[in-house]
């Protein structure tokens, strides 16, 4: 069955979309702690942003969200689809739309973090050839580890 997906960008992100992330984070099981208000606004205010949302059927099913860490890199910060979304193909629509906008903004590279045990993620990543650039080890977990990718987007 082919469904009606449709990506939209917001470069003017407000309140009313924070708290729209927020509730859709709550609802993505990857995410066990979510983020309080406080860290989207220190992350997000002065910063160019970009949030991508998933609509599937004019239901909002997935976002993406990024900021510049300075004129040359964009940081993909979070994102998620939700579980009854998943395999249409909407993390890649919008790393590719991310991608896009980042190159037509003129960043030079885009940054994102990563744990070992959100392999989709990472696989999507590399096939996208982000490259690992560092990495950290989480006490206990290997699972946990995180990972640091980057891709040069000359």
């Amino acid at each position: 069955m082919m469904y009606s997906i449709e990506i939209k960008a917001i470069t003017e992100i407000d309140q009313q979309q924070i708290d729209e992330i927020m509730a859709l984070s709550a609802q993505i099981p990857e995410f066990d702690s979510g983020y309080q208000k406080q860290e989207f606004e220190r992350r997000l205010t002065g910063n160019a942003c970009l949030l991508l949302l998933a609509f599937v059927e004019g239901e909002l099913a997935g976002f993406k969200l990024g900021y510049a860490l300075d004129e040359q890199c964009f940081y993909s910060w979070l994102g998620g689809v939700l579980p009854d979304y998943r395999s249409l193909g909407l993390a890649r629509s919008m790393l590719e739309a991310q991608e896009r906008w980042a190159t037509q903004a003129g960043y030079k590279q885009i940054q994102v973090k990563t744990r070992n045990q959100f392999r989709s993620m990472l696989n999507m990543l590399i096939s996208h050839q982000y490259q690992v650039v560092d990495f950290r080890a989480e006490p206990g977990h290997i699972a946990d580890n995180r990972l640091y990718l980057e891709k040069s987007m000359y």
